[in-house]
C-alpha cells in the first residue's frame, strides 16, 4: 500500500515552487551557481529554496524576493510563483513570527512587548534595504543610458583652443610588460576587444587580478570605480585610468595606450 503511494506522493512534490525553479534552470542547462551570479542570492540561499526549506531563508520578505528573483532568471512568471510559495509558507506555518525568537526567558515577566519586537524588526528590514540601495548604487555595473551619456559628455568636451599652449612634462620610458588590472576594493569591470569580443566581466574583490592577453586587439574597459584599479605594465604602476566614481569607458589598456597616458603624479617631478 505504502510502495503505491509514494510515486504519487513524489508526483505531487514535483508541483512545488522549489521543483519548478530547479526544472527550469536544468531546462536552460544552467547551474545554481549562475543563477546566484545572475539574481546575486548566494547559492545557500537558492537551493534551500529549491528545496523548500523555508525555515533556513532569513524571512518571509526575503523568501518572496528570493523566489521572484529566481523566476525572473529561469523565465519563469514571478508573480506565480511567489505566489505559491507564500501559499507555501502559510502552509507550514513559516510566516508566523516565531522564527524570530530567539531564546524563550524562564519568567514571563521578561518577555518584552511585542510591538517593541516588531519594532525591532522593522528597524532591520530598514536598515538592510538601505544597505542594498547603496551597495547597489556603488557596486553594480553602470546601466547601458549611464555608458551612453559618459560617451555623450566625452564627446561634447571642447576641443583645447590654438592659443593653449600648456608646457607638457618629460615623458618616461616607454614600460614594458604585460598589463594587469588589480582591484583594491570592491569593482565590477568589463574588458573587451575593439571589436566587441569580450575578454572579461565580472565584479572583482580587493586583491583579485587579471592580466589582459598580450595577443588581444586594442583592448577597452568599461567600469564605475576607475579608482579601485590598480594598473600595472610590467608590475611597475601607471597613472588611473579616470575620475574616481565617474564610469569611463572605451578606455583603451594596451602597454602602448598606457605608455601614451600622463605618467602617475608620484612619479612627476
Amino acid at each position: 500500500m505504502s510502495g503505491e503511494d509514494e510515486p504519487a506522493q513524489e508526483e505531487l512534490n514535483i508541483h512545488a515552487p522549489g521543483d519548478k525553479l530547479r526544472m527550469a534552470r536544468e531546462a536552460m542547462k544552467a547551474s545554481i551557481d549562475d543563477i546566484a551570479a545572475r539574481t546575486r542570492v548566494p547559492v545557500r540561499l537558492l537551493s534551500a529554496l529549491e528545496k523548500g526549506d523555508y525555515k533556513a531563508l532569513p524571512g518571509v520578505t526575503y523568501c518572496i524576493g528570493f523566489s521572484r528573483a529566481y523566476a525572473r532568471a529561469v523565465g519563469l512568471d514571478e508573480v506565480q510563483i511567489s505566489r505559491e510559495v507564500r501559499a507555501d509558507l502559510e502552509a507550514q506555518d513559516a510566516i508566523s513570527g516565531t522564527r524570530y525568537e530567539a531564546f524563550e526567558p524562564a519568567d514571563p515577566a521578561r518577555v518584552p512587548p511585542r510591538y517593541l519586537a516588531w519594532t525591532a524588526i522593522a528597524l532591520a528590514l530598514v536598515l538592510a534595504i538601505g544597505y542594498g540601495i547603496w551597495r547597489t548604487q556603488f557596486f553594480t555595473a553602470p546601466t547601458d543610458e549611464e555608458i551612453a551619456e559618459t560617451r555623450i559628455a566625452e564627446a561634447q568636451k571642447p576641443a583645447p583652443t590654438g592659443h593653449e599652449r600648456p608646457s607638457a612634462p618629460a615623458r618616461p620610458a616607454a614600460l614594458a610588460g604585460d598589463v594587469m588590472l588589480t582591484a583594491t576594493d570592491t569593482v565590477w569591470l568589463r574588458v573587451y576587444e575593439e571589436g566587441g569580443q569580450r575578454l572579461f566581466e565580472k565584479e572583482m574583490k580587493a586583491g583579485e587580478k587579471f592580466t589582459v592577453p598580450p595577443t588581444a586587439k586594442n583592448p577597452l574597459i568599461i567600469t564605475g570605480r576607475p579608482q579601485a584599479l590598480r594598473v600595472t605594465i610590467g608590475g611597475k604602476e601607471v597613472a588611473p585610468l579616470g575620475t574616481p566614481d565617474k564610469t569611463i569607458s572605451d578606455v583603451p589598456i594596451s602597454a602602448t595606450a598606457l605608455n601614451a597616458r600622463a605618467a602617475p603624479a608620484a612619479a612627476q617631478p
